[in-house]
């Protein structure tokens, strides 16, 4: 069972609780000698190579997912040859991601937004219609935070490799969840954070590819990062965990989503939002009808809502001001139980006025 704040928590695409496995990695690191110390530390820095299949000179660790992508998106403005560099990101990207590219603005860079259909897909042939002579940059999450949606990344991926433009991904969502090739896929800079995998917060990830190494390096040589060991090999712990259950955590947290969404589907008026074949097996977020009170269920469980911050994700899917504010995003973990969401679904349909 997965409680926080007294709630049962279906919240994790927020965060995850921490194992306790990294948790007594982390405990063990604060108690044993310097020399121990710096070989778990090593070990670590394996791990996460293992988890990408890549080397450990490609990446950095950092304090989190946002300064991943700050970095990163700083550091292709700072090496940019051209005096106005042009980006191209989603319009559902994370705020994270949103915000540091608007700065990147402010400093002379030019910016495109690539719309999203119903579904919450990108169409390749509208991304092709935006490239420009100076673009140098593609921002594109590898899945949505809100609706669990799974661009088209590898197919964007041979398109950057063409054009010798950057793909950047905000992989936050999706390490941790599914398996990742870095050699597969050929994304040129990803960024993720620990805690998103039940690992502890406060630790990130930065990937920059081989043949694009300065940009780390310029990463390395003019920010100063520094972060505690134990943080370190949790990640690393927290890594490795999910090497080893992969097929497990995946099995079982998609029963409880399909569960979920099998036993409501009857509702009438109930939509799924976002693509049902291109999404985490752990997310859905739901369109209720007006005659179902879901937000009175939030003082028992806690989910993602829509009741004081309208979703400009949903927004750019097409759904009205009305049906944002009532839908919810239901996200699923390995701590969370079928007895658990069975309660949920009969609390759901409890509220149904007859």
């Amino acid at each position: 069972m997965e409680t926080k704040n007294n709630l049962i928590y279906f919240n994790n695409n927020k965060s995850t609780q921490l194992d306790p496995l990294v948790s007594e990695t982390m405990t063990k690191w604060r108690n044993v000698t310097i020399e121990t110390k710096i070989q778990m530390e090593k070990e670590a820095f394996t791990e996460m190579a293992d988890l990408l299949n890549c080397e450990m000179d490609d990446f950095l660790f950092t304090k989190g997912t946002s300064e991943s992508i700050t970095l990163a998106i700083q550091a292709v403005f700072e090496t940019s040859k051209i005096t106005n560099p042009h980006f191209i990101c989603s319009t559902t990207e994370h705020p994270a991601v949103l915000n540091c590219l608007q700065k990147q603005v402010d400093k002379g860079a030019e910016l495109s937004y690539l719309n999203v259909n119903r579904e919450g897909l990108i169409d390749i042939s509208n991304l092709k219609k935006l490239i420009q002579a100076n673009t140098v940059i593609i921002c594109l999450m590898a899945a949505n935070n809100e609706t669990g949606v799974i661009q088209p990344i590898e197919e964007v991926a041979n398109f950057c490799h063409e054009k010798n433009i950057l793909l950047f991904s905000d992989a936050s969502q999706y390490i941790g969840k599914l398996r990742y090739d870095s050699k597969e896929f050929g994304i040129n800079i990803l960024a993720f954070g620990a805690h998103k995998m039940y690992g502890p917060e406060g630790i990130g990830l930065l990937y920059v590819s081989k043949n694009h190494a300065e940009l780390l390096s310029h990463i390395k040589n003019n920010y100063k990062i520094e972060l505690p060991g134990d943080l370190k090999v949790g990640f690393g712990k927290a890594a490795k965990q999910f090497q080893e259950t992969f097929w497990e955590l995946g099995e079982h947290v998609s029963r409880l989503k399909n569960y979920l969404e099998h036993q409501l589907l009857d509702i009438e008026g109930l939509r799924i939002n976002g693509s049902t074949r291109h999404r985490l097996y752990n997310t859905s977020n739901l369109t209720f009808p007006e005659y179902i009170e879901i937000k009175n269920l939030l003082e028992e469980f806690e989910f993602a809502h829509n009741l004081n911050k309208p979703s400009y994700v949903l927004k750019a899917m097409g759904l009205s001001e009305e049906e944002i504010k009532r839908s919810y995003r239901f996200s699923f973990g390995k701590y969370n139980t079928l007895e658990e969401v069975k309660g949920l679904v009969e609390k759901i349909v409890s509220l149904i006025r007859v």
